[in-house]
Formats: structure tokens, sequence, C-alpha cells
């Protein structure tokens, strides 16, 4: 028989060894986590206090490159010939954007001047200044005949109408011009005529010219011939209408104007 000795011994080895095999067979059990311990240990780092419920990382650099980086950009960039050539086309710009301006302003002092003295008849010396041509009429008085009412009527019955109207309009435009003081210009329009001519002759002889110079039109613009008795009608009354003044009225004409 065994004595009661040896079987507490034995009872002692056998707790060591059933101890021994729980503890091997800790590891093993820990090792296997299931979804649902995730997300408690998920839930339980949101919630703690210490961390805010943010991730936080941290990122190791040297400090050899944050000295190098911060060398780069303070140290100021040298200027190239490239920044050079930018500059002075900016300043080269900028003068020649002055010059195009003040060229700009003494072109049109020069047309204004031009305009001024061409529609006004007039030099600086303050004398009057006679056209030889209105657009591309000559009314010289030595380019007309001595009697222009008989030669355009000569002119209208050998059928020559637009010659005939012609003679009759640059007559009244020279008589206007040389006789009368009426301030027309080399680049005055059939328009701007008759309203100079309205303005410095009397009532009868500026509706004279008006008619004349409708006629004119009609024939050279519209391509309609005029009724001959208009035209009969306007030889016949030209010198009376526009009567050539004695040559040396006209300065004072012109002055009184």
């Amino acid at each position: 028989m065994r004595s009661p000795a040896s079987t507490r011994v034995r009872t002692l080895w056998l707790a060591f060894a059933i101890a021994a095999c729980s503890t091997a067979m800790l590891p093993c059990q820990a090792a296997t986590i299931t979804p649902d311990q995730v997300s408690a240990a998920a839930d339980a780092v949101k919630h703690d206090p210490k961390l805010g419920g943010k991730h936080r990382e941290r990122r190791l650099r040297w400090k050899a490159d944050d000295v190098e980086e911060k060398k780069r950009e303070t140290k100021p960039r040298e200027e190239t010939w490239v920044d050079g050539l930018a500059l002075w086309l900016a300043e080269s710009g900028r003068l020649l954007m002055w010059l195009l301006g003040a060229a700009a302003v003494a072109i049109l002092l020069v047309c204004v001047r031009r305009w001024v003295l061409v529609r006004g008849g007039f030099r600086p010396g303050g004398r009057a200044v006679l056209p030889s041509h209105v657009r591309d009429l000559d009314i010289r008085p030595e380019s007309l005949p001595d009697d222009i009412a008989c030669a355009a009527r000569a002119l209208w019955l050998r059928g020559e109408h637009r010659a005939s109207l012609s003679l009759l309009y640059r007559g009244a435009l020279s008589r206007l011009v040389h006789h009368h003081a009426v301030p027309i210009s080399a680049a005055s329009t059939e328009g701007d005529c008759v309203a100079l001519a309205g303005k410095m002759l009397p009532n009868e002889s500026g509706t004279f010219f008006e008619r004349l110079v409708n006629a004119w039109l009609l024939l050279v613009y519209g391509a309609q011939m005029p009724d001959e008795m208009l035209i009969m009608s306007l030889c016949d009354r030209f010198d009376a209408q526009l009567p050539a003044a004695a040559p040396a009225a006209a300065p004072a004409a012109g002055a009184a104007a």
C-alpha cells in the first residue's frame, strides 16, 4: 500500500503539471481576436479623454534638411539677364506710349488747323484766301467766258447739257466768292454753298442760286434731265440775280464780312 506522504507528493506534481499546461495555452487563446473585440477597442480609443477622438501622427525630419530649406527661402534670388531685359522692355514701352501720345496730339492739332484754314478760308495773317477750285470745279474768273449765261444757253441748245449746267454752277460760285464775299472754301459742298449764300445774299438771289444748285444735283447725282424751261430761265436771270460787281468792290465786301 502507498503511504499518505507518497500520495500527497503525487497530487502536488499533478497540480503543477495542470498549471503548466494552462499557462502554455494562454497565448494561443489570446491570439484569437474577434471583430467585436476590435470594435470595442476602437470605441475605447475614441472615447478616451486623453486622445479627444483625434488621430495624431508625428513625423521625424532631419534637422539638416530644415536648415538648408530655410537658407534657400531667405537667400535673395540673383538677377539674370532675363530680368534686365524685362525691365528694359517695360521702361521702353512706357516711353513709347508717351511718344505715341504726343505724336497723336500733334497730328490732331495739325488736322484741326488745316480744317479751319480749308473750311474757314482764312490764313493766320487774317487775309481772306479766295479758292481757285471748289471741289474739282475751276471757279477762277479767267477760266470762265465773259458772258456766262449766253455761253451756257448755247451749250444746252447744242445738247451739251452737263457742260451747260456745269458752266452756270461754276460761274455762280465764282461770282459768289469774288464779287459777293461769300466765304466758300475749296472743301465746301453744294449744301454748304447754298447755306452760305443764303446768309450773304438777298432772299431772291439766294432762292435763285438754290434752284440752280438743285438742277445741277438732279443731273449729276440723280441722272435726271432738268426741264429745259428751267434752264432757259436760269440763263435769263443769271446776270440779274448774281451780278458781277466792280473789281474794286471785292476787298471792301471781304472786309465787311
